[in-house]
């Protein structure tokens, strides 16, 4: 913690003010999606109210704001143009097929920009995923917000412009570019996690189609559809309930199946033998900061369960939406915290002090709670005292396929984990299209299988592992290799270029301005908290820690030439109305990564947007 005294905010500037800054044209070597084929320009939106979304298609928060975006997208139809700039991370993501796929997965219904080399995200400065940025009918950027839950500001954004443009003139009416491809007609769509049940056959998530299919002993044969198949959080009969997105899938004690209903923020209970479907957790609302982390499970809320497992009495679930474990206790019927703090990174330890970053897969066994780690392309596991420990992976953007021993073997984004019989696990390497061996007993990392495409989940059918191979639609039947394969190592760090920055004194200045006819919420002391550490620890000689100002002086240490600057960033804001004596608050949250390289003549002034735009020119 920072010991001197913590300074008020600077007041926000007027939201009503704008700077007039010209939007650079959006270029991108993948071309253009969801257009028909038709490539865009800005002068081609010229008239319309243009969103870019900045997204990865890994990121849960770049998720959660394509979420946000559709009822804005609904209510302003002929004048909001979003258009979604993929900006990938990982390697996997750089491939034009694989950011096709989850366009489709995710359901993207506007013009997708495909931008392998960072090419627009760098012309916008844009430094997080997601990154919003709006453009008014004249072609300026007037607004630029990082992270998510800023939609509510955006639309009062989006309504002011409407009747501005209009009484100028300059604003043009009509449909917009978006064109829906054709769909595919296969048995299952994108599916997530699989589940074998008691009787020998499958339960699978059909993820983009909404549903769950059970699927006879070959893994292939449909016996039913459970779910109505369209978006929606509806319990009943099998063709009456409705899910979204549903991924993870656990057995309980009683035979009944437990679903992370992850785009609902739910968990759902369905029940085999009637076909049934009910709510066990979840409000359909989405955790934010500030919500209860602990209480009667129907009345907390949860964000984007992405995997659950039965273990120790309780269902584990891995909270992707806000990096951490939550558990559901079912016969008190409440859910609460078990691990992690919402901080996103790779920090082992007791529950209550570790990071994660977006858990998406679970195993269980007696001793061992393990879990896929995807963000940070990690193998991780929990202690029945609710330690956390780190098998293989070392952070945020260090990944590849590479095997040996744990200490230097890399994973790429994996999004399953399963338990095996010899006390191993084999770890669905999503974005490596591989299944992967770890070994405690060795401490050794070696590939099952390669050729698989983004497979998300395995589970065991006798003497063979089936494998959910997500982007071919299928489950996959693998005999377990007596002998792993052996692949040439890779090893990648994010494509994002580093910032170079001078050795010592570097000024951090995270840009929050009340969005308009809103005020900053004081009522309770500060409104505003920004922590900053970094990766190695060395970096920072000073400024690291919590404090409430979101300037902060940082000391590099010019010994150490580069490494990660993590920043977090939160402020509150109430509407701004002296008649209703209670507003309704909003909480603006961002997390950064962001590289630096120490260089002579590099930037002494670091600044990251959290919502408006930095007016301080630089030097």
């Amino acid at each position: 913690m920072n010991d001197e005294a913590a300074p008020e905010p600077t007041p926000a500037p007027t939201p009503h003010r704008r700077a007039r800054v010209r939007a650079p044209e959006l270029l991108g070597d993948g071309g253009w999606l969801n257009t028909g084929g038709t490539a865009y320009t800005l002068a081609d939106l010229r008239g319309r109210i243009v969103i870019l979304d900045f997204w990865t298609f890994c990121c849960i928060n770049c998720l959660h704001v394509l979420d946000e975006l559709r009822e804005l997208e609904e209510k302003h139809p002929d004048t909001v143009v979003v258009i979604g700039v993929h900006s990938p991370k990982f390697v996997h993501e750089a491939d034009h097929a694989a950011v096709v796929d989850a366009v489709e997965r995710y359901g993207v219904a506007h013009p997708v920009l495909d931008d392998p080399r960072l090419a627009t995200w760098k012309q916008y400065a844009v430094r997080a995923w997601p990154t919003l940025v709006v453009i008014d009918p004249e072609g300026y950027i007037v607004a630029q917000h990082a992270g998510e839950g800023h939609v509510h500001a955006i639309e009062r954004l989006v309504a002011e412009l409407e009747t501005e443009h209009a009484a100028k003139g300059t604003l043009r009416r009509g449909d917009g570019p978006y064109i829906a491809p054709e769909p595919e007609p296969t048995v299952l769509r994108f599916p997530g996690k699989a589940l074998p049940l008691p009787g020998g056959t499958f339960l699978v998530s059909d993820t983009t189609r909404h549903q769950l299919v059970e699927l006879a002993a070959d893994g292939e044969s449909v016996l039913r559809r459970i779910g109505e198949g369209t978006r929606g959080l509806a319990d009943g009969p099998a063709d009456r309930a409705r899910f979204q997105e549903p991924q993870g899938l656990a057995l309980l004690p009683d035979g009944t199946v437990v679903v992370a209903d992850t785009v609902n923020h739910a968990l759902r209970r369905f029940d085999p033998a009637t076909g049934a479907t009910t709510t066990l957790a979840g409000t359909g609302a989405q955790w934010m900061q500030g919500d209860a982390v602990s209480g009667p499970a129907r009345e907390v809320s949860l964000s984007s369960p992405w995997d659950v497992a039965w273990w120790q009495g309780r269902v584990w679930i891995a909270m992707a939406g806000v990096h951490q474990l939550w558990a559901y206790d079912p016969d008190a019927g409440a859910v609460a915290v078990t691990a992690g703090t919402t901080n996103e990174g790779l920090v082992d330890g007791p529950g209550t002090e570790a990071w994660f970053a977006q858990p998406s897969g679970l195993a269980a066994t007696p001793d061992r709670l393990w879990l896929a780690d995807a963000e940070t392309s990690a193998l991780r596991w929990v202690d029945p005292d609710g330690s956390v420990h780190t098998a293989v992976g070392t952070g945020l953007f260090d990944f590849g396929h590479r095997d040996g021993p744990a200490d230097r073997a890399l994973f790429q984004h994996p999004l399953g984990v399963t338990a095996l019989p010899d006390g191993s696990v084999a770890v669905a390497d999503t974005y490596n299209h591989a299944l992967r061996r770890y070994d405690p007993a060795t401490g050794e990392v070696t590939t099952l299988a390669t050729d698989l495409r983004e497979p998300s989940d395995a589970v065991l059918a006798g003497e063979d592992l089936l494998v959910v191979e997500s982007a071919r639609h299928r489950l996959t039947r693998l005999r377990l290799p007596e002998e792993a394969v052996r692949v040439a190592p890779v090893a990648h760090r994010t494509a994002r270029e580093a910032t170079d920055v001078a050795p010592g004194a570097l000024r951090l200045d995270v840009i929050f301005q009340a969005p308009a006819g809103q005020k900053l919420d004081t009522r309770y002391g500060p409104s505003t908290r920004l922590l900053v550490s970094s990766t190695p620890p060395e970096l920072l000689l000073k400024g690291e820690g919590a404090d409430t100002d979101l300037t902060r002086a940082l000391r590099l240490n010019p010994d150490v030439p580069e490494g990660v600057l993590h920043i977090a960033a939160m402020a509150a804001s109430c509407d701004d109305d002296p008649a209703n004596p209670y507003p309704a608050c909003h909480v603006h949250q961002q997390d950064w990564g962001v590289p630096v390289r120490l260089v002579a003549g590099g930037a002494g002034r670091l600044a990251l947007v959290l919502a408006g735009l930095d007016e301080e020119p630089a030097p």
